[in-house]
């Protein structure tokens, strides 16, 4: 190695000391915040919905019913069903969370986040931290890569049990019909996944329903932290 390259390593070894620090930041102010607000659920979907749209419309009521179930509703505070969500919170007096990271082309925090509960990260894994720890259940409604990157580790985690066990709900058969069909079918039909695994997610068209399967979940188990 030329005395040019030991000087590039030791310049990269150097910035990412520091950047453990800046990671470190990240997950105390997010752990500090999120500790304090009592059960959330986390809204997925896509950033790109307009306010027009069926699925927005649904995002709004998702985030009006979870309110009146006393839940606060996490989302990544952009636009879209994000937006959406967060007003139906707003709207209905109860907590409005957004997680919000800047990325090119859609991101922009939305005007319904609580502005004492509205959290910056740099860091997507770090975000995706906050969205699972803190969260009593999951819904998705439809989206792009990032809600089914959220969606897979959500997955994930459950079935390997490095998270306790906290509802999924697909909403959106339309959307989400030929992704169930396919881990049904190609995934589990290769023994990719086990039998019990399609079983880790709730499919439904109704956003009434999709909070009641929260609800009824924790009326068999408790509250608290998924790890």
């Amino acid at each position: 190695m030329t005395d040019g390259e030991v000087h590039t390593w030791h310049q990269i070894h150097t910035r990412d000391m520091w950047r453990i620090f800046r990671i470190m930041s990240e997950f105390v102010d997010g752990f500090d915040k999120l500790s304090r607000l009592g059960p959330c659920v986390s809204v997925f979907g896509s950033a790109r919905t307009k306010p027009e749209h069926p699925y927005y419309k649904w995002g709004e009521e998702i985030g009006r019913r979870l309110v009146e179930r006393e839940y606060g509703v996490i989302t990544g505070g952009g636009p879209g069903i994000m937006e959406a969500a967060n007003k139906g919170a707003r709207e209905a007096g109860g907590m409005s969370v957004g997680l919000n990271i800047v990325v090119p082309h859609e991101q922009e925090g939305n005007p319904f986040v609580d502005r004492d509960k509205s959290i910056d990260f740099n860091f997507f894994f770090v975000r995706k931290v906050m969205f699972v720890k803190y969260a009593m259940g999951f819904i998705v409604l439809p989206g792009g890569f990032g809600t089914m990157d959220e969606l897979f580790e959500s997955l994930t985690l459950i079935q390997t049990g490095k998270s306790t066990k906290f509802p999924v709900v697909l909403v959106g058969r339309d959307f989400w019909g030929g992704l169930v069909d396919w881990l049904s079918d190609s995934v589990l039909g290769a023994g990719n996944i086990s039998k019990d695994d399609p079983s880790l997610f709730t499919l439904t068209d109704d956003p009434k329903a999709a909070v009641e399967i929260i609800d009824a979940f924790y009326r068999e188990h408790a509250m608290v932290p998924n790890f």
